[in-house]
């Protein structure tokens, strides 16, 4: 009886198992699925039941790096990290032989599948779209794994060094279009002030004389230059008429 006793005893410590409290255990008995085992102590008994455990933990999976064609036939490499955890403890064993790597191989397809559908201006300025979408399309297809996709980011683009510098080329022919565009407005703008200047001035009697005197003025500072200035018959005959009252 003592010896029985001990047997049973040393059965029911070794079948004794241990699920901690982010995994869930998938019981077998005699090979058939029989239910889930939450977190705790479980007697599994050897030879007729069997247990698996899943960690319902939030996992990171690194998409590798994967060469594409964008819809524009531009050839880039493109890398991403995809966020996923398990709701569904059972299917995530019975549904898929492998869930981690089947999640990632799908994950490299959708991502070159939709990458080949926009351009590569698509592709640079809505990326946080584009990692939505894949999001979206992954995690449709493996709810039937019990597996929940929470998040994608598109981490890093690269791009051949041609199209590179021909992208350098089209943004600096964008810089260079802004700024004739803001230099031509700067000119209308300028036109316009002088048209209003000259109209006031026309219309004031000795403005114009007034302002040929000061630019003489301006000019008379330095005295190694030697200037031709074009004035009208009045404004000469106003000089004059100035230059006579100074000598009286």
């Amino acid at each position: 009886m003592v010896a029985i006793l001990v047997i049973v005893l040393i059965l029911v410590f070794v079948s004794i198992r241990q699920v901690q409290e982010y995994q869930r255990g998938i019981l077998f008995v005699k090979g058939k699925f029989s239910r889930i085992l939450e977190p705790g102590w479980h007697v599994i008994w050897p030879i007729f039941c069997s247990m698996t455990k899943v960690d319902v933990r939030t996992k990171a999976v690194d998409v590798p790096e994967q060469e594409a064609i964008t819809k524009d036939n531009v050839s880039i490499k493109i890398n991403a990290v995809l966020y996923y955890k398990i709701f569904d403890a059972a299917k995530s064993v019975l549904a898929v032989e492998n869930y981690n790597y089947a999640v990632s191989q799908l994950a490299q397809t959708t991502m070159r599948n939709v990458v080949g559908s926009v351009t590569l201006d698509e592709l640079l300025t809505e990326r946080e779209k584009l990692s939505a979408q894949i999001c979206n399309i992954v995690d449709e297809a493996t709810d039937p794994w019990g597996i929940k996709v929470e998040n994608v980011e598109l981490k890093d683009v690269s791009l051949p060094e041609e199209m590179k510098r021909v992208i350098a080329k089209v943004a600096e022919a964008e810089r260079e279009k802004e700024a004739v565009i803001t230099k031509a407005k700067g000119e209308v703008e300028a036109s316009e002030n002088l048209a209003h200047a000259a109209s006031i001035m026309g219309a004031t009697p000795g403005a114009l004389h007034l302002r040929t005197l000061a630019t003489l003025n301006d000019l008379s500072s330095d005295q190694s230059n030697t200037v031709i200035f074009a004035i009208p018959i009045e404004g000469l005959e106003a000089l004059k008429g100035i230059a006579n009252a100074n000598k009286q």
